[in-house]
């Protein structure tokens, strides 16, 4: 990694500034947040020399094979409304492609290896309302037959496997066979205790494998982590000008903003990531809770305001005051369950800085994917929080209905309930909630439509 410069001439095609560091981390996820956070810490720690990264996409075969022709290093932009800087980031030694299986089980089995890494997004754990592998996802119940087989000694299996936690379980197997020692998992995704689904899900599936399972419980460590930087997608015209102008075919644009709070044990190591402005903390779950909160829930209630109101980016969204009102009514919901000591009003004040910056191209359409997931994850523990509380959660309920509007739905309340009950049983069970609901729908109908 090289330190950042103010863009001023086209630079050459891009050439690692030094030999690669040796592989100790793989990361399976390789996606452009990946590379804006996790890649760029490793990059900028003080023992980066000490850390490369094998890295793992998920469906995309010409990621891989573009970083692999850069030899993996690729330009960061941090783009901000005065302009932009770049940096380029040498921490990924490796690039493959999702389904190169038997490359993932070499480096998960590979001693040198320390820590394993995911940014899947939440779909991509197969999960159910209940945390654990959802049985009925039919590549769930394929991996967990080819678990079983593997199990049994049959090790092709292993190269069927098609889920992300499936092919880790079938690492995770071969670094028990070669005897690697133990190693941390550490989940960058937008999900409560990530960690802790991760170890669950993850165990749930390795039953299948109960000698690989017994050893995960010894030697595997689950770690938690809250993770932050706005990672646009570049849309073609934008990714052909970068390219031209930094000799680079896949950069990463990103806002100058990154944060990264973790939570948990490294058994055999880890880069000094404390050194590149991440922290370390016995209590992450209410940094975690405000950074999901705060920050995703608002992202979600304008992914589906916005586009009724004819916009298409998140800058866009939060300038227009009917957007933003919904917003901060939210945020007063979710800040009354947040210590003070976060300076959640600080918070509050860079996230409408953060969002509004008109150079950061984040389209809702990327963050509209998944919504009911989303729902579940960053509306609904504020909701359930209030009413515990005895309070009326109307912030929650017009996002609520924010969300239903934007599905098209009928507005009748057993509709709204049979749709809120898919999130959460106890606010569908709640009458003065639902009834919240139903009466905040028409007044969102009329504001957007």
């Amino acid at each position: 990694m090289t330190g950042p410069s103010t863009d001023l001439e086209t630079a050459a095609v891009l050439r690692r500034s030094r030999p690669a560091p040796p592989v100790r981390i793989v990361h399976l996820g390789l996606g452009a947040f990946s590379r804006s956070h996790t890649a760029w810490y490793t990059g900028r720690a003080a023992d980066a020399e000490d850390w490369g990264i094998a890295a793992y996409t998920g469906r995309s075969a010409g990621l891989a094979a573009a970083l692999t022709a850069q030899d993996g290093v690729y330009t960061l932009v941090e783009r901000s409304a005065d302009g932009d800087r770049h940096e380029v980031v040498e921490s990924i030694v490796r690039a493959h492609p999702g389904d190169d299986v038997a490359s993932l089980l070499a480096d998960i089995a590979a001693p040198a290896t320390a820590v394993v890494t995911l940014s899947i997004t939440e779909a991509g754990y197969r999960t159910g309302a209940d945390g654990l592998p959802d049985g009925g996802d039919p590549l769930v119940r394929s991996d967990r037959r080819l678990l079983a087989q593997l199990a049994g000694g049959d090790s092709e299996a292993a190269f069927g496997l098609q889920t992300v936690l499936g092919r880790l379980v079938a690492g995770l197997d071969a670094r028990r066979r070669a005897g690697a020692g133990p190693l941390a998992v550490v989940s960058c995704d937008n999900i409560p205790d990530n960690g802790g689904h991760v170890a669950r899900a993850l165990l749930a599936l390795a039953a299948s494998v109960p000698r690989t399972a017994d050893w995960c419980r010894l030697n595997v460590s689950f770690v938690s982590g809250s993770v932050d930087r706005i990672t646009p997608r570049i849309e073609a015209d934008e990714l052909s000008r970068l390219s031209e102008r930094y000799g680079d075919a896949v950069p990463v644009v990103a806002e100058p903003f990154s944060d990264w709070v973790l939570s948990g044990a490294f058994p055999a190591g880890r880069p000094a990531w404390e050194t590149a402005g991440a922290r370390f903390t016995d209590e992450l779950e209410p940094w975690e809770a405000r950074k999901l909160w705060l920050l995703n829930g608002a992202h979600t209630i304008l992914a589906c305001l916005g586009p009724l109101r004819g916009h298409s980016l998140v800058s866009e969204a939060i300038g227009d005051p009917v957007c933003r009102t919904a917003v901060e009514r939210f945020w007063d919901d979710a800040e009354r369950n947040l210590p003070v000591q976060l300076d959640i009003g600080l918070y509050r004040h860079a996230l409408l800085e953060r969002f509004a910056n008109p150079r950061i191209a984040h389209l809702l359409s990327q963050i509209a994917s998944d919504t009911a997931t989303k729902i579940r994850l960053r509306i609904v523990p504020v909701a359930e929080l209030e009413r515990a509380a005895g309070r009326s959660a109307e912030g929650c309920a017009g996002a609520l209905a924010a969300w239903l509007v934007s599905l098209d739905q009928p507005d009748g309340v057993a509709c709204l309930r049979d749709l809120i009950a898919g999130v959460s049983a106890s606010l569908a069970a709640d009458e003065d909630f639902i009834t919240s609901v139903a009466l905040s729908v028409p007044g969102i109908r009329a504001a957007f439509l």
